[in-house]
């Protein structure tokens, strides 16, 4: 297969209600994506990178840049090109995983699609359907967020996630236990939010009965986080930490943590995905899958990701409608608290043009 263009496409999709987490309040999502054309298949990919390096370091108009300046003309180097020649092409470029996982999705879904493969099987799927939980930002109110939580069990998700920071962690806990029972399936995510000089603090989390937290302290603390794991009885669960499937068997090893989120583009890409799935199932950790609010595109392949065998917790692969009002694919509707596995080649989805359209705001064709 030989790639014979890229065109990297920014779109504006306006999210249903505005989104709040320790690191910042979103209401539209400003998404990059890619349409790799080869000489058998066009195939998509999606970047996560957030407007502004506030989850990571990364955000996409650097995303644009080094995918437009570096990458893409790497790529454009090899005469005959698949997915698994992705990472090591782009290998000499530090960093840039969230564009890097992009790219290698566009290439992946196009492969797939000349072959008429699904992502899922190529991953190793095992499930024809996926249990979703659903991610609650932090709310102005208890009692907005006991209205919020009240409407996700409605409409059938299995799990509840909650956002946590401090002074917005353990009364909405209580409230939430209190009012909804100990049968709620309920995690916490900090984003980063905390110390190891909050751990008694967090220690009142304990009583609640949470299936994790997650991310509690800094990204690259992973000691204090094992020191952390002493001292809970919430099990603790890796998310920013984990950059590879060697950082996750270091976390492993050390104690950090015993379970794993896993969101393709913060580890570089859904084969490295797989690297860290299998390395987690190998020493026994449970795993799930992570979301970034992907458009349907990024949806699909996650949903294909959630349906190996170690993924056993329900991930954050909402429903289309928890974030967008319009998506810019067919979209991904609840079933009775579940998410179909995509089953026709690639991603299993491609972009409605008269959706998609109305919510580009410029493209950049790039010929090789």
């Amino acid at each position: 297969m030989k790639l014979t263009g890229v065109e990297l496409r920014r779109v504006r999709m306006p999210l249903v209600a505005p989104f709040r987490t320790s690191f910042g309040v979103e209401t539209t999502r400003d998404v990059l994506l890619l349409r790799a054309v080869t000489d058998e298949a066009e195939g998509w990919g999606e970047c996560v990178a957030l407007t502004d390096p506030l989850y990571s370091s990364e955000y996409v108009d650097g995303a644009a840049d080094v995918l437009r300046r570096y990458l893409v003309p790497a790529l454009a180097a090899h005469e005959r090109l698949d997915a698994n020649m992705v990472v090591p092409a782009l290998h000499r470029f530090k960093g840039h995983r969230m564009a890097k996982a992009a790219l290698e999705m566009a290439v992946l879904d196009a492969e797939l699609r000349a072959a008429g493969r699904p992502l899922a099987r190529e991953l190793g799927a095992v499930r024809e359907r996926v249990p979703c939980g659903v991610s609650v930002g932090i709310m102005g109110s208890v009692g907005e967020l006991l209205d919020a939580v009240d409407g996700y069990l409605e409409a059938g998700y299995v799990r509840i996630k909650l956002k946590i920071q401090p002074g917005w962690d353990v009364e909405p806990v209580r409230a939430v236990r209190e009012r909804f029972g100990d049968d709620v399936l309920l995690q916490v995510d900090a984003n980063t939010a905390y110390t190891l000089a909050d751990a008694r603090h967090l220690a009142r989390l304990d009583p609640f009965g949470l299936l994790l937290i997650e991310q509690p302290l800094d990204e690259e603390d992973v000691l204090g986080h094992a020191e952390l794991a002493r001292t809970l009885a919430t099990p603790i669960c890796l998310d920013e930490s984990i950059t590879s499937a060697k950082s996750a068997a270091d976390a492993i090893r050390l104690g950090a943590c015993s379970i794993v989120n896993i969101k393709p583009g913060r580890v570089g890409g859904y084969l490295e995905a797989r690297r860290v799935h299998d390395v987690c199932a190998a020493h026994g950790v449970p795993v799930w899958a992570g979301g970034m609010l992907e458009t349907g595109l990024g949806r699909a392949a996650n949903v294909a990701l959630a349906a190996l065998p170690g993924f056993t917790l329900p991930g954050d692969t909402s429903a289309s409608d928890r974030y967008y009002r319009t998506d810019i694919t067919p979209p991904f509707v609840l079933e009775d608290g579940h998410l179909p596995v995509p089953t026709a080649p690639g991603l299993g989805v491609e972009p409605l043009p008269d959706a998609l359209a109305a919510v580009t705001t410029g493209t950049d064709w790039l010929p090789l």
